[in-house]
């Protein structure tokens, strides 16, 4: 407008006077040009959505039934753990009043620790979080319409994006960071007029498509409103009365015994999402620790782990509701029920056995478990652990705190898991054996200056307990057919129990667990005992600080390096000792060549002979063969995608009419087959829809790459691939949704089901799968992101109505 003006008035004076009038108006550009700029950007941040005040409704906007169903679906894919960005959690009223911290939870190189701040644990009050750093992203001054968006940073993100859409169509910009590790911009209110200027693209939801106009209008109105918080959901009537008699059980305390169960249980559950058996599918607790008996209101004790001394005298077990959104990332189930309860009993209480004493909370044993609970048989404890083994799994692969990079950059991107059986007595549950080897399995715990710890201190520990384990096994007399010992030392869940045979997909620093075998045979399995299965959970879930210090958390990492070879050990002892070496030595190649001489082995207990009965020359092959014989049904249905060698293994399978979900079947097993380098371009992890609008079906896919040793060597560098790595990577295709983070969404209608396969079986170079994307991807422009994302979401709902969660797109690709 202004230099309208002046163009206007330049050219009605002579060209004589041309040159005073061009030096008169530039100066005053000059002397008023930086006020011009900030006059424009104050504007920009202090200019509110005036028609969004003038309709803004009398009755407030309910925050349950509106907003908080509206953030889980755009704001907390991003916002909904410690990795959120400037650890704002928008996943319930709490956190959004908390608000946000310059402070990065996740820091693996900070030499002293930092206090925990976890949402609705370590302050309970906005006054609280205020002394902790956190800044509000609300209006807590004067309460007007204009003035709660005027003050509110979380309306000017919101603002800021409708002012500066991103593009539409193509691929992102390249000045969008969208690394995980990018540095944090936090700002205040007062800060944000700086922030806008330098960064006009940073609104929210970043990088991600523009909500629309109703999900704008609920924000920004509910906003205006003050923020206004309706009553919390109350427990349903199911369940009112399990928690009654679940806290009257927690709580028992007529008998050492019942102490010691409950302490046990607590330090084994503290993590979980507990939901009721026949209770609405999200409805979840957690069980705490408090300073109040049943039948008041719950004060949870804050302590950093779960075994820490309470600090005081007497206290309870409770179950606390669990308002917050549920992300997939860390929501990991564990069920109660009357059958559980009888178990418990069964297990703990009935048995004879003598607790003399109640071990104290002395921080240096309440981090071993061979030592607390020495007084509860080894077999029963177990017992406990196999009963529900996927959750203990679960506990470290993705857990709490989100981002596992410290425990899962030291396994292998795929991998199965077997248990070994209780039923045998053996060394590993020997209660004279676990007594007098116990301060061998000790772990690592808090924070320490000593980064050497784990590789000096507890390496000679761990070689100390595995020399006991080589000398009982080097004494075993005899040999037996590997039918025969399989029977008798592997688990097969009691015919019943799916949790005998687990899958595991690593995918960076996230993974999934599964159910039964699935996908090929995998490179590497574990066999895992009782104190395998016991160091593991207070290693990384009860033990695992993602506060502490660069010494806890690389001691941490080196000694779970150890565990997974204890893992892989155990599985080696099945094979031919002739074969163990080569086999052993072909898991360690490229980047951890020389890692599995990190631990003595000195003894030999790779040349002693016990399993035989081989008659092939690919013994492992054939030992997979075995076990999956072994464990019959609890391994799960016929892999047809992975596993059928032709289409016609999966057209018989169906034994029925062509149907559209055998087509999608059959073009995806295609899929299947790529292996290789070219894998590199691909996703770690996809979700596909196919669409039939003739039988108005649909159905969903997961495409996910298992590369070789990626990230495995070290948790605070990120390693590149080598060629031989490279070579060794594959692709599974699984049916339904699996995962929490996806990192790319394809979108085809059935009848290009064949052509999406076949183009991506055909991929060779980055620019093809470029080319492929623009065909059938779903990149951060598209359209119809948010309602493509919003089916996904609900077809996991309907697959999983009680472990399903919000998936995190912080990974999604920009391609």
């Amino acid at each position: 407008m202004l230099l309208s003006k002046i163009r206007k008035v330049f050219y009605k004076v002579s060209i004589q006077k041309q040159s005073f009038v061009v030096y008169f108006f530039m100066t005053i550009l000059i002397l008023s040009g930086c006020t011009l700029s900030k006059v424009d950007i104050t504007q920009e941040q202090t200019t509110v959505d005036e028609n969004l005040l003038l309709t803004l409704p009398s009755e407030p906007i309910s925050y349950f039934n509106s907003v908080k169903p509206l953030l889980e679906r755009r704001c907390i894919s991003c916002h909904g753990c410690y990795d959120a960005q400037c650890q704002l959690k928008l996943t319930s009223i709490e956190g959004i009043q908390r608000g946000a911290n310059k402070d990065k939870v996740y820091d693996g190189t900070r030499m002293f620790g930092v206090n925990p701040t976890r949402l609705m644990i370590d302050a309970k009050t906005t006054a609280q979080w205020r002394k902790k750093n956190f800044h509000t992203v609300l209006n807590e001054g004067e309460n007007t319409p204009r003035k709660n968006l005027q003050e509110s940073t979380l309306y000017k993100f919101l603002h800021l994006k409708q002012r500066h859409p991103q593009a539409r169509i193509g691929m992102l910009s390249n000045d969008f960071d969208l690394s995980l590790d990018r540095k944090q911009t936090c700002p205040t209110s007062d800060e944000f007029q700086s922030y806008a200027q330098k960064h006009p693209k940073g609104g929210m939801p970043y990088a991600m498509p523009n909500l629309n106009h109703q999900e704008y209008t609920t924000l920004v109105q509910w906003i205006a409103q003050g923020s206004p918080v309706d009553s919390k959901p109350v427990a349903s009537k199911q369940t009112t009365k399990q928690i009654a008699q679940w806290e009257q059980f927690f709580n028992k305390r007529s008998s050492n015994k019942e102490k010691l169960m409950n302490r046990y249980l607590y330090e084994h559950l503290f993590q979980a999402h507990i939901h009721f058996t026949d209770a609405p599918p999200r409805e979840f607790f957690r069980l705490v620790r408090s300073r109040t008996a049943p039948g008041q209101e719950i004060d949870e004790i804050a302590s950093t782990h779960p075994y820490d001394d309470p600090g005081v005298a007497s206290f309870y077990y409770r179950l606390r509701p669990y308002h917050a959104s549920i992300v997939a990332k860390n929501h990991v189930v564990y069920e109660l029920s009357p059958q559980k309860m009888d178990r418990y009993r069964e297990l703990f209480l009935k048995p004879d056995y003598k607790v003399e004493n109640l071990p104290s909370y002395d921080p240096g044993i309440t981090a071993n478990p061979f030592k607390v609970y020495q007084s509860i048989p080894a077999k029963l404890r177990y017992r406990f652990l196999l009963d529900d083994a996927r959750f203990f799994i679960e506990g470290f692969i993705k857990g709490p705190v989100c981002r596992g990079q410290v425990a899962l950059n030291v396994i292998e991107d795929n991998f199965w898991v077997f248990f070994h059986n209780p039923d045998l007595d053996s060394i590993t549950d020997d209660a004279d054996f676990l007594a007098a080897i116990s301060n061998d399995l000790d772990i690592p715990a808090g924070d320490t200056l000593n980064i050497l710890a784990a590789s000096t201190t507890y390496k000679k520990k761990v070689e100390r307990y595995w020399e006991a384990l080589r000398e009982n096994f080097t004494n075993i007399s005899g040999q037996a057919d590997v039918k025969q010992a399989l029977a008798a030392s592997i688990w097969d869940g009691g015919g019943t129990n799916p949790n005998a045979a687990l899958t595991i997909y690593r995918h960076s620093d996230s993974a999934s667990v599964h159910f039964g075998l699935t996908g090929r045979p995998p490179e590497t399995a574990w066999v895992i005992n009782y104190p395998l299965l016991e160091r593991i959970h207070y290693l990384l879930v009860a033990g695992f600080d993602v506060y502490g210090n660069v010494g806890h958390q690389l001691n941490t990492r080196v000694y779970m390096d150890f565990l997974r070879t204890e893992g892989e050990n155990n599985f080696l002892m099945y094979l031919p000792a002739s074969k163990r070496r080569a086999i052993r030595d072909s898991w360690y190649l490229g980047i951890r060549e020389g890692q599995n001489k990190k631990l003595d082995d000195s003894s030999g207990w790779l040349d002693k002979e016990i399993v035989i009965g081989y008659q092939t020359d690919d013994p492992q092959a054939e030992l997979y063969q075995h076990l999956q014989q072994r464990l019959g049904k609890m391994t799960g249905p016929i892999d047809l995608l992975n596993r059928c060698k032709s289409q016609s293994c999966i057209a018989a399978a169906y034994n029925t009419a062509p149907s559209a979900e055998q087509k999608a079947d059959m073009a995806l097993a295609k899929v299947a087959d790529i292996n290789g380098a070219i894998l590199q371009v691909f996703p770690d992890l996809a979700f596909v829809r196919i669409r039939d609008a003739e039988q108005q079906a649909e159905f969903a896919y997961t495409l996910i790459r298992n590369k070789s040793y990626k990230n495995v060597s070290s948790m605070l560098t990120t390693v590149s691939y080598n060629d031989s790595d490279v070579d060794n990577d594959t692709l599974t295709v699984m049916k339904g949704l699996h995962g929490s983070y996806p990192n790319f969404f394809f979108d085809i209608q059935l009848q290009q089901v064949d052509d999406f396969a076949e183009r991506y079986a055909a991929i060779s170079s980055r620019k093809d799968y470029e080319q492929f994307v623009s065909i059938y991807g779903v990149r951060r422009t598209r359209t119809e992101f948010w309602a493509i994302t919003d089916w996904f979401q609900d077809y996991y709902a309907k697959q999983e109505p009680v472990l399903s969660g919000v998936f995190d797109l912080s990974r999604y690709n920009n391609r």
